[in-house]
């Protein structure tokens, strides 16, 4: 066993088991993870009550510009953070902190293996020019893991995974990046948050790119479609075609390939409101309805797999 197994035996130990999502006819097993950052600046309180409710077995805790409640936690200190774990009875998993990128988040892997969780999730910056391919995109792969190497020795240490986005306009975009990614990559502790939605200039390769990396590169995934909503203001209709399901993005292909590699990591149903940190809808039962009704089509897809 791996450290990376190790390190999710142990995460899976603080997990709920009514709530894990499990499709055993189609031979995969969805955990899924709730982003708070579709609750926007909602209570936390309320939030974790959510959990559950929407199929998730953890949650991912947001900050600022995207949710409040790494600040709201930050208010009210960790032993009521986890006080309120135990009321809803689920655990923390994930802490996605774009702020702090993926040089200066020493502290939060700290803050997180304090707290229960087992990764945290950023994007790459910027290497160089961005949306790169071929020996240019070798190179600046190459240069982030030359840079990276004593915050991964740290989540090594601690036990904790750096999940780090695929995202546009960053090092790790373009299908080339990803690939050399996975073939480079020097530690456990180290993966992809998979993102399909910054991958819609090549949606044909993103089941290629899964099965490329394998479990062991892909610890997260997103599910979420590309749409101009995630950056204008329109009517909430189109906001929602972001969402598995709402918009016109067939999941069947990539559930289909996260099967095929025994995909065991964490997957969690997203969209961004605009403008950003504000809930996606007003009430939170109602967000909770548009995640599992996203669920249910993503169960429909395994079903076809």
């Amino acid at each position: 066993m791996n450290r990376r197994d190790a390190c999710r035996l142990i995460g899976s130990t603080l997990l709920v088991p009514s709530a894990i999502r499990a499709a055993e006819n189609a031979g995969l097993t969805i955990r899924y993870v709730l982003s708070s950052a579709l609750y926007g600046d909602l209570p936390l309180d309320g939030v974790l009550g959510e959990v559950k409710k929407s199929g998730a077995e953890s949650v991912d805790v947001w900050r600022k510009v995207h949710a409040t409640h790494r600040e709201q936690i930050t208010e009210m200190g960790d032993e009521a953070f986890q006080a309120l774990l135990k009321k809803h009875g689920v655990p923390m998993s994930v802490s996605t902190c774009y702020p702090l990128g993926p040089f200066k988040q020493d502290d939060e892997l700290r803050w997180v293996k304090k707290n229960g969780g087992i990764m945290t999730v950023c994007g790459s910056g910027k290497m160089g020019d961005a949306d790169v391919s071929g020996a240019e995109a070798k190179a600046q792969v190459t240069a982030f893991f030359e840079k990276l190497k004593p915050h991964y020795e740290l989540a090594e240490e601690l036990g904790v995974i750096m999940a780090v986005e695929n995202h546009k306009s960053s090092m790790l975009s373009s299908p080339d990046s990803i690939r050399y990614f996975a073939d480079l990559n020097p530690s456990t502790a180290v993966g992809i948050a998979f993102a399909p939605h910054h991958l819609h200039d090549a949606v044909d390769q993103i089941p290629a790119l899964i099965r490329h990396c394998g479990k062991e590169n892909l610890p997260f995934i997103y599910f979420q479609e590309h749409h101009p909503s995630s950056k204008q203001q329109m009517p909430k209709e189109e906001e929602l075609k972001q969402l598995p399901g709402f918009g016109t993005l067939d999941y069947v292909p990539i559930v289909a390939a996260l099967k095929e590699i025994g995909f065991d990591g964490l997957a969690e149903i997203f969209m961004h409101p605009t403008p950003r940190g504000i809930p996606i809808l007003p009430k939170a039962g109602e967000i909770t309805e548009k995640i599992n009704e996203s669920r249910a089509y993503l169960d429909q897809c395994l079903a076809k797999a």
